[in-house]
């Protein structure tokens, strides 16, 4: 077995600023590291137990298999802060048959967000420990 250390998502984005300020300022992320200079400077952001970077630049619009999976407190809060500053909204909070709370944003490229919310009653609150 791979004996994993640490690990991040990567994204290459058609415009660096515009996904920086989107995951900085409009997502509100926090930012764990940056290196370079300059506008394709790198920068990556604390992602709950994990780390998203966003560096390098990309021609072409990321493949519609890539999704970026949050789980927030509260999701309609979320949506209505969100919602303030902008983001596009593909799919307001709504309660999955699953159990789950779950609300879909884009980022400026187009990669999907989920934004989900695991309900007091839900059963991974007693498994997980949540």
């Amino acid at each position: 077995m791979v004996h994993v250390l640490s690990s991040r998502t990567l994204l290459q984005p058609m415009d660096p600023e515009r996904s920086r300020a989107f995951y900085g300022g409009q997502l509100g992320l926090a930012v764990y590291r940056e290196f370079g200079e300059g506008p394709q400077r790198g920068t990556v952001y604390f992602l709950g137990g994990g780390f998203l970077e966003v560096s390098g630049r990309s021609d072409t619009p990321p493949s519609p298999a890539v999704r970026l999976w949050l789980q927030v407190e509260d999701v309609a809060a979320a949506h209505e802060e969100l919602r303030s500053k902008g983001v596009e909204i593909v799919r307001p909070p709504v309660r999955e048959p699953w159990g789950l709370v779950e609300m879909w944003i884009a980022d400026p490229d187009g990669t999907r967000i989920v934004l989900v919310e695991v309900p007091e009653d839900h059963p991974l609150r007693f498994r997980a420990g949540i």
